[in-house]
């Protein structure tokens, strides 16, 4: 069981919000501090003398805020270990994100570690965001409810971000869907006929190429190696395959990691426009610099046959289950035509919560990147000490690590491990198979289960290798 000081609780909850009573505030910051998972189910919190200390509140003020936390079930007493933080009920399991691995990561209740899933948690505060959001529902409950484009305030929010980031963009350019896999989808329906050859780096994300497929595109891989995309080779498959789409992964390659820059974009670019071919953009991994913001263009700034998918599921949470497509103008009914043909449109609460998060020039939080860098390092250091043959590569962003394996055993280290779920390199491949000498590592997840985690492996990689 965790504990947190009272020291460290005051720097969280931050200044005593003077415009209602003190007892109210701590209640209500604490609560709001728990139910975003800044505190952890579990976590035992300061006694209340430290916090009448630490805070220079009254006893009386700081005994009212734990009743009130304990009656609304963020709390509980337990002998000898004073008072206990806890989700009502408990979370929730599972929430991962699911790969074609035959299922959908663990069942309720299981303790196995999903190491399949590679997305952070939800941001501190994102309860404040949804309150904000529910009072400005009034003015859209009073229609049918049916945006299938979006609503226009977050299609506009979308186009700003775009136009912020070098790519002019309008309203009329948006198209918002329910997360990114759906884009893709929409994408590959407008642009692709049934048998036609759609090119992808091999590695690539799988669930992307899998809503290429099912739309009855035929897939061909063009390898991808540590150093990034190899234009040459990508421009020779073009013009020899008479591919009519390519899956573009330019920002922190999904497994790869690697980060494509101005030049090579262009002339990526360039040789979809010569042989014809519509790019069509995954971002979903934009936001996720770990070391230092890119300054680069985004892609779709050096073509006008370029369609650029993006998500809020890594940048925000994948509990929103939203994302877009910034579309060439010439083909935005195309790409609505398809749009529509899937569903009639999201949420729109989420819209608003979306859409003030992107207002609020909120993203992906300075304590989230650091957490995920501390990760990141850590768990290279202890690749280093304990599987000192692997070579694991080191992403400026992302959210894994890709790792070189001294021999072709991935799939075995994947059916070998029984406390861990495990992606093999295959999962990646354009064509289901290979990649054995590699394995992505995701390093999203908290630190306690990849401390469990990792033993696991490294005893496992021991046995098959």
């Amino acid at each position: 069981m965790g504990r947190i000081t009272a020291i460290a609780l005051a720097g969280m909850l931050g200044e005593i919000d003077q415009r209602q009573p003190a007892y109210r505030w701590l209640f209500s910051t604490l609560r709001s501090l728990i139910a975003n998972g800044r505190i952890l189910h579990g976590t035992a919190l300061p006694s209340e003398r430290d916090v009448v200390a630490a805070l220079n509140l009254s006893r009386t003020t700081v005994s009212r805020a734990y009743a009130e936390l304990r009656e609304a079930g963020y709390a509980v007493s337990r002998q000898g270990s004073g008072t206990i933080a806890q989700i009502p009920g408990g979370p929730v399991a599972g929430g991962a994100e699911p790969l074609p691995l035959g299922g959908f990561g663990p069942v309720p209740g299981s303790t196995v570690i999903d190491l399949t899933c590679a997305a952070p948690n939800a941001p501190a505060g994102m309860m404040d965001q949804y309150a904000q959001a529910v009072a400005e529902l009034p003015a859209y409950a009073a229609t049918m409810g049916y945006y299938p484009l979006g609503i226009e305030p977050l299609r506009q929010a979308l186009a700003d971000y775009y136009t912020q980031r070098g790519l002019p963009t309008g309203a009329d350019q948006i198209i918002v869907t329910t997360g990114a896999l759906p884009g893709v989808a929409a994408a590959g329906r407008a642009v692709l006929g049934r048998g036609q050859v759609v090119l992808a780096e091999s590695p690539t994300y799988p669930n992307s190429l899998l809503a290429l497929k099912a739309h009855g595109a035929r897939a061909v891989g063009v390898p991808i190696g540590a150093e990034g995309s190899d234009i040459a080779q990508i421009s020779q498959m073009l013009h020899t395959t008479g591919a009519k789409a390519m899956l573009c992964l330019p920002d922190f390659h999904n497994p790869v990691g690697t980060l494509l820059d101005d030049a090579g974009r262009k002339a990526w670019a360039q040789q979809l426009d010569r042989a014809g071919a519509v790019g069509i953009v995954d971002e979903t991994c934009v936001d996720l610099w770990l070391d230092e913001r890119p300054q680069v263009l985004p892609m779709a700034a050096y073509s006008k046959n370029l369609v650029t998918v993006g998500s809020a599921s890594k940048s925000h949470w994948g509990g929103l289950r939203l994302g877009w497509i910034r579309t060439p103008r010439h083909l935005a009914g195309a790409m609505a035509r398809a749009r529509m043909s899937m569903d009639l449109g999201v949420p729109v609460l989420e819209q608003l919560v979306l859409k003030n998060l992107l207002n609020s020039g909120a993203a992906l939080s300075d304590e989230t990147r650091a957490a995920l860098r501390g990760n990141r390092d850590w768990m290279r250091g202890q690749l280093a000490q304990h599987l000192p043959d692997w070579e694991p590569n080191h992403p400026a962003g992302g959210l894994s690590l890709w790792c070189h394996l001294p021999t072709g055993r991935s799939t075995a280290l994947a059916q070998k491990l029984t406390s861990v779920i495990l992606a093999p390199g295959s999962t990646f491949a354009v064509d289901g198979h290979g990649l054995e000498h590699y394995v992505r590592l995701p390093f999203a997840q908290s630190r306690a289960e990849l401390e469990a985690a990792l033993p696991a492996i490294v005893q496992a990689w021991k046995q098959v290798a």
